[in-house]
């Protein structure tokens, strides 16, 4: 069995939902990674290779469609788990960020905590209870 800590990067502008989320994956045993804008979760994902990384679209600095893309480009980005949270509706940014191959995408006034935390557990394999 691997001993070792399942990693997760949370990339999203939002403090107090980054808040919730690290609270939540900590309860899960996870170890979390934090960053504010597109530019810093490149860097971080890129340096620290999470086993998924939850990304929001609209943020300052460099969107996540973009960090996206930039990190499809490197040899290990090219497969890195990413879903997407965002409020963005915009189809045009949707089929973007689809088009990066993205494992999920989940409007963030459309899920519950506990919905997404089953989502990770089911693709780190997690063990329930």
């Amino acid at each position: 069995m691997d001993t070792q800590k399942k990693k997760i990067l949370i990339v999203d502008d939002n403090k107090d939902l980054r808040g919730v989320l690290v609270n939540a994956l900590h309860a899960e045993n996870l170890t979390v990674l934090e960053a504010g804008n597109g530019e810093e979760g490149l860097a971080l994902a890129l340096a620290e290779h999470p086993d998924m990384i939850l990304l929001d679209i609209v943020m300052p600095k460099m969107d996540g469609v973009t960090m996206l893309q930039k990190l499809r480009k490197d040899k290990w980005g090219r497969d890195a788990w990413v879903t997407m949270l965002t409020n963005l509706t915009d189809a045009e940014k949707v089929h973007a960020a689809m088009e990066e191959g993205v494992y999920d995408f989940l409007a963030k006034s459309d899920w519950a905590l506990e919905d997404l935390l089953s989502k990770i557990r089911l693709k780190l394999n997690i063990p329930t209870g």
